[in-house]
């Protein structure tokens, strides 16, 4: 255990593994972190945090909620990053206990760990099936290409690998036909075997609506009916990421991953 003198208290394996994950997540909600962390209870959630933000581990920040109250957001601290060994935590522009406006990389970040839990804290309702990795990226995979992460399964056929795509809407079609074309030159390529070590990928696309989602498939379908999967966060949460709500491009019915 690692003792913090400054804030009287002692720093758990737990924590230590929240501190780590945060430098991943990047910033997170009191969910997440439950889920993370593995706190059995909200209460006990919330004084958990609280405490590791008084004692400087953690930076804490505030967002409106649709029903006119506020949640509370963590991030990773400059002196929790040296007590995980992460000497350059995610820089983010907002002073401790700030009430965020709208913030589209907090939302697009919280929607991104949203399928990282998923994957890795949560059961996975297939036999054989288990979680291997995750990966974020800093730095374009292929020319004009970032990703929102890289997931690795392990599955009875194989390794399954898929990239992460959250849309929110916000780009045009004009932008989602240079990232389909850049993926595709990206596939053809060989550079994704000798990265990951796996033949084929898939990309897994998680709009902010339905109706989002037909727009895009539709859209995507018009250059390829390979390797894109759609599905919106409205169905996984109603259903669950294994059920059958994903549809390929121009093709509405549904199916499941695996």
């Amino acid at each position: 255990m690692t003792g913090n003198s400054e804030a009287h208290m002692i720093v758990q394996p737990r924590d230590e593994h929240l501190l780590r994950e945060l430098t991943l997540m990047r910033i997170i909600d009191r969910d997440q972190a439950k889920l993370v962390a593995g706190f059995g209870s909200t209460t006990r959630a919330n004084t958990r945090l609280l405490a590791l933000y008084r004692a400087g581990l953690l930076r804490r920040f505030f967002q409106g909620t649709a029903a006119g109250g506020k949640k509370s957001l963590y991030a990773l601290s400059p002196t929790g990053g040296r007590l995980v060994g992460e000497s350059r935590p995610v820089k983010l522009r907002y002073a401790n206990d700030e009430l965020l406006a709208t913030n589209f990389f907090v939302a697009h970040q919280l929607h991104v760990n949203s399928v990282y839990c998923a994957l890795r804290y949560q059961p996975i309702p297939i036999p054989g099936v288990s979680f291997v990795r995750w990966q974020n990226f800093s730095q374009p995979v292929a020319p004009r290409l970032i990703p929102d992460g890289f997931a690795e399964l392990a599955a009875p056929q194989g390794a399954v690998g898929s990239f992460l795509e959250i849309d929110l809407g916000f780009e045009g079609t004009a932008v989602w036909k240079a990232k389909v074309e850049a993926y595709l030159r990206y596939a053809s390529s060989g550079a994704f075997a000798k990265t990951f070590g796996q033949a084929q990928f898939r990309v897994l696309v998680i709009a902010n609506s339905e109706k989002r989602v037909r727009l895009l498939a539709k859209a995507v379908g018009h250059i390829t009916n390979k390797i894109f999967w759609f599905a919106s966060f409205e169905a996984i949460d109603r259903d669950s990421l294994w059920s059958p709500v994903w549809v390929r491009p121009s093709d509405a019915a549904p199916k499941t991953l695996l």
